[in-house]
């Protein structure tokens, strides 16, 4: 059997355990939908809130679905043995892993495309006005993300310390990368720490998409900063990757 036939079969079992497993469900898609009703609902947001806040959570989701589930994910694997015995297998290591990131690719599809058709239908913020932008920034966010996710899992000593890691680096980044509000409101040196990480940019990106039409060529930097770190991610997680 082909490698990529392996990998569609690796796909479709992670499918299968990922709905078997209610805490993914909650984390990947619950959570991220009930920063945006509270929000929504405790502040009483107004058009040009809600135009904020959509393409805020869906950014937030992109990293949900990916840096946070593989990162958790991974580790859980690595410390259980699964990861091992996978290794002493015949499949190959590129189906595995091709099979585990898709899972996690249709994730924050399925994510932002609910983030988007719920501010639709319920707040009233437009479709969004370019699609192709849409589709670039949250597969660049993807490539990103992933690998840094699994990248991170390496620097994760156990699975009891992995929730203390992730949401160390998940928490600060969603307050400080304008998922809910401006960035013109931030201090000038953490709205400078954030012109450097990927999140700010995803959000950017699927904010000019959404609501501002801004096309491609407005984001050029935010496009350079995210293939930045897809590589830094590819290479870090390549590198140091641990199978026991």
């Amino acid at each position: 059997m082909s490698a990529a036939a392996l990998a569609w079969r690796q796909f479709r079992f992670e499918r299968r355990m990922f709905w078997r497993n209610p805490s993914a469900a909650f984390f990947n898609f619950a959570l991220p939908l009930i920063f945006l009703f509270l929000i929504a609902s405790v502040f009483g947001l107004n058009e040009k809130d809600r135009e904020i806040l959509i393409p805020g959570v869906a950014g937030m989701s992109v990293m949900t679905t990916t840096f946070t589930a593989l990162a958790f994910n991974v580790t859980f694997l690595r410390e259980q043995g699964i990861l091992k015995r996978i290794k002493g297998t015949p499949l190959p290591p590129i189906s595995y892993f091709g099979g585990l990131i898709a899972n996690a690719v249709v994730n924050a599809v399925v994510q932002v495309a609910l983030v988007i058709a719920i501010g639709r239908v319920i707040y009233s913020v437009p479709l969004p006005h370019n699609w192709l932008e849409l589709v670039i920034f949250v597969l660049l966010g993807v490539v990103a993300f992933s690998s840094l996710g699994i990248a991170m899992a390496q620097a994760i000593p156990n699975f009891d310390a992995a929730a203390a890691y992730v949401n160390a680096v998940f928490l600060p980044l969603i307050f400080i990368s304008g998922t809910f509000y401006e960035s013109k409101h931030l201090p000038a040196v953490v709205d400078g720490a954030a012109q450097v990480l990927p999140l700010r940019h995803v959000i950017d990106g699927l904010r000019g998409a959404i609501v501002r039409d801004s096309g491609l060529t407005h984001h050029v930097e935010g496009l350079v900063v995210l293939g930045a770190w897809a590589a830094a991610g590819i290479f870090l997680a390549v590198r140091y990757f641990r199978w026991e």
